[in-house]
């Protein structure tokens, strides 16, 4: 199930000098076959026993004592894809870093504005990235590449990798992202190239399946808080006032989520995991109304892809990554709320959406520690000629995953979970509305 696969037989010498023998106070060279437990359970570990069957196991993320790639001739380069998210500057730091110090490559190139950058036609070339260059860009958020949603033909960005004598790609992005690197690792495969592609996941929802969390997500949860302070100072501030704040999580609510625990002055928090009623003893505007009349102010936290149940749609859209397109929940709400009080009794609305905000934001000391161990052991993989892979943090471990195995569905907040219970305590709203 999470075989990763390898381009052939391992050469060279690592130029890392790192040790073989415990015990010594110097860091071990890591083996494909130290492998962790996936399932850690104990139902998992009882069914494995009584069946006489091998669990499922991960590949220990890490630097191996033979190479692939002659770390002299090789030619790194890295595209970042997708919506902005806080982090990718360091993970860019981090894998020009790590080829050049560690193995001594000295060719490294970045690829502008996403997967355009590797189609010709769309004239962006491509630039030399060195250590002078990104030295200081985990200070700021966004990506000093550039970055674009939608696919390009797989076949021509195959040839730009082989017209400019590239051996290994590392794409950091999302879903679709992971996707398109799969896809040219599939063309590579079909030309018998051998041209190591690596995927490090970012994804500010924090939906990419299997593993831990995607880097970017601690922060943007770390942004909103003080937002979420500010929107209960708002409500406060009016009799009856009710803030309404929008984040981003287009599929799975786990920053809204995250955020009310963070700052508990969250009332309600709406993610698309969980479909509610509008109307009804039960309906979401009745609990909002005994919210105002008990305690005459309320803050509200919508994911960006709650409540689509809600709207008449007459076809399904979708932006150029192949994501569906949502309605505007936020809008939605503040207009339905204003509606349903218009004959109650007065309130006083504040909207607010600072997802671009959140996530063009730069990256906080965890998150910063967090992608520089992801950069690392994508460089140590993609040295030992592993393709097809993405690295992550499962079990608190970072392991190597195949990306065939992480984008087969998207990681979603499981409503039974003592995560979502938390939420729900914190919040006091209804366990269903």
């Amino acid at each position: 199930m999470f075989q990763i696969e390898n381009l052939g037989d391992r050469k060279y010498k690592s130029p890392i000098q790192l040790s073989t023998v415990k015990g010594d106070n110097i860091f071990n060279f890591v083996d494909d076959e130290d492998r962790l437990v996936y399932d850690m359970s104990l139902e998992n570990y009882q069914f494995c026993l009584d069946n006489q069957k091998e669990p499922d196991c991960l590949e220990k993320a890490g630097p191996r004592q033979n190479l692939f790639f002659d770390s002299k001739q090789t030619t790194a380069a890295i595209v970042t894809c997708g919506g902005l998210c806080p982090g990718i500057n360091n993970v860019i730091r981090g894998v020009v870093m790590a080829l050049h110090y560690y193995y001594g490559v000295r060719r490294i190139l970045g690829i502008p504005y996403g997967y355009e950058g590797l189609n010709p036609e769309m004239g962006h070339g491509l630039i030399e990235l060195t250590p002078d260059k990104v030295k200081d860009i985990h200070q700021f958020g966004g990506t000093i590449l550039g970055s674009s949603r939608g696919a390009q033909d797989v076949g021509v960005m195959t040839d730009t990798l082989v017209k400019n004598g590239i051996d290994i790609l590392f794409a950091i992005g999302g879903d679709g992202t992971l996707k398109g690197c799969n896809a040219i690792g599939e063309e590579i495969q079909k030309r018998g190239l051998n041209i190591a592609v690596v995927g490090i996941p970012k994804t500010i929802d924090n939906d990419i399946d299997i593993i831990d969390r995607s880097f970017g997500f601690e922060t943007s949860f770390d942004i909103a808080s003080p937002i979420l302070r500010d929107a209960h100072n708002e409500a406060q501030g009016a009799y009856n006032g009710v803030s309404i704040v929008k984040l981003m999580g287009r599929d799975s609510g786990f920053i809204a989520a995250s955020a009310a625990l963070a700052m508990p002055v969250v009332n309600f928090v709406l993610i698309p995991e969980q479909e509610f009623n509008l109307h009804g003893e039960n309906g979401f505007l009745e609990s909002l109304r005994r919210r105002l009349e008990a305690k005459n102010h309320a803050v509200i936290v919508v994911a960006e892809g709650a409540g689509q149940h809600l709207f008449q749609k007459e076809e399904e859209r979708k932006d150029a990554s192949g994501n569906i397109m949502h309605d505007d929940i936020g809008i939605f709400l503040k207009e339905t709320i204003k509606q349903y009080f218009k004959d109650i009794f007065p309130i006083t609305i504040k909207y607010i959406d600072p997802s671009y905000i959140v996530r063009s934001a730069a990256a906080n000391s965890s998150d910063s520690v967090f992608c520089s161990g992801l950069a690392y052991m994508a460089v140590h993989g993609a040295m030992a000629g592993k393709t097809k892979f993405v690295v992550g943090r499962v079990n608190n471990k970072l392991v190597y995953l195949p990306i065939s195995a992480v984008v087969q569905k998207r990681k979603k907040i499981d409503l039974e979970s003592d995560f979502w219970f938390a939420v729900l305590q914190s919040t006091g709203q209804p366990f269903f509305m």
